[in-house]
């Protein structure tokens, strides 16, 4: 049987897992596999820079299909009007979902020691489920949960039960932690989960973070970063500057109300130093097109990786929802919240733990 495999659906995710092997012994590294799912990002190239670190045994692309893929399976979410005929729907959408999505399965899981799958809310989780594989479940982004419980917020409405049918029944599926055949599902901080779940087990991303020597840095960074020579010297740049203003983007609402966002953002914080972007992977705006007079960090690039420059830091890190209380280059962290986003769209489009 081989070692261990990991599901990606994110840069972050990726990033995530050489935190995990680099911790490992080095008798253990080289042995897993990686696969890479299209369903919510463009990995673009990165499959080549990370087969050329060595660190994996094989990487595999997974073009997993959204549901919208499948005609069939639009039957089974329209409303039958009650109660246990929508449960009935639900229970055959679970079935046919996991069917229909084999065909695009890029490996046997059944060969793996460990299966490790971030967001298995995705159609990966309804697969291993119905397949009865075993997996041990990751959190989709650092303290996720901790403001949208994907779990409770779309099964708000007879949670326990719709848990029990997945935990115990495995007769509809329930994502993050509650799925039958998941093992257990690691968080970075239990107790900023306001309704923690049994299986959460805590694996702190700092430590691992921690635990990396500098030639894991440097490996890290071949995989991650596309044009090393721009990025030094815009780090260079940064470090002839002063009061520096680190503004993250994400992808909010439409994209002409996005950049209106991210536009008074600016606004508010530019008097207190120079502007310096970094946007979010999958954040579909062109920054370098629309905010031209402000110099950019690559997009693909995970944030995590400014701490690999010792002498890089910003007055303030500034973002809208993403979690930024552990990033060691920001001397101040603004994280505008919920109340800032009020502004731009109905309220409960964001405030979902607020409607569990």
């Amino acid at each position: 049987m081989k070692e261990r495999v990991y599901v990606c659906h994110t840069y972050y995710h990726v990033f995530v897992t050489f935190l995990k092997e680099m911790n490992l012994p080095n008798e253990k590294r080289g042995q897993a596999a990686l696969v890479l799912s299209s369903l919510s990002n463009d990995f673009e190239n990165i499959k080549e820079r990370i087969e050329e670190t060595g660190l994996f045994a094989e990487v595999k692309e997974f073009d997993e299909k959204r549901e919208d893929y499948f005609p069939q399976l639009k039957k089974w979410r329209q409303d039958a009007g009650n109660f246990l005929g929508n449960l009935w729907n639900r229970i055959r959408f679970t079935r046919e979902y996991a069917r229909l999505e084999e065909e695009f399965i890029p490996l046997d899981f059944r060969e793996y020691g460990d299966i490790y799958v971030y967001c298995d809310s995705d159609p990966i989780g309804y697969y291993l489920n119905q397949k009865k594989i075993p997996y041990h479940a990751m959190e989709d982004g650092l303290n996720c949960l901790k403001y949208f419980d994907m779990a409770r917020y779309d099964n708000r409405k007879c949670f326990r039960l719709k848990a029990f049918l997945s935990r115990q029944l495995n007769l509809l599926f329930v994502q993050n932690g509650y799925g039958k055949y998941c093992i257990d599902m690691e968080v970075n901080d239990i107790s900023a989960i306001h309704y923690p779940c049994p299986r959460y087990v805590e694996v702190p991303r700092q430590a691992l973070m921690d635990g990396l020597k500098e030639e894991d840095k440097k490996l890290i960074l071949r995989a991650f970063v596309r044009d090393r020579a721009k990025l030094e010297r815009l780090t260079e740049e940064c470090g002839k500057t002063e009061d520096k203003i680190l503004i993250l983007t994400q992808p909010l609402c439409s994209l002409d109300i996005r950049e209106k966002i991210f536009r008074d953002i600016i606004d508010m914080f530019e008097p207190e130093g120079r502007i310096f972007i970094k946007a979010h992977p999958r954040d579909a705006l062109n920054y370098e097109e629309r905010f031209p007079e402000y110099m950019q960090f690559d997009p693909v690039m995970p944030m995590e990786l400014l701490n690999f420059f010792p002498g890089l830091r910003f007055k303030k890190v500034v973002s809208v929802f993403t979690e930024i209380e552990e990033l060691g280059f920001a001397d101040n962290i603004v994280r505008l919240g919920a109340d800032f986003m009020d502004r731009y769209e109905d309220p409960l489009t964001h405030r979902q733990n607020e409607q569990i």
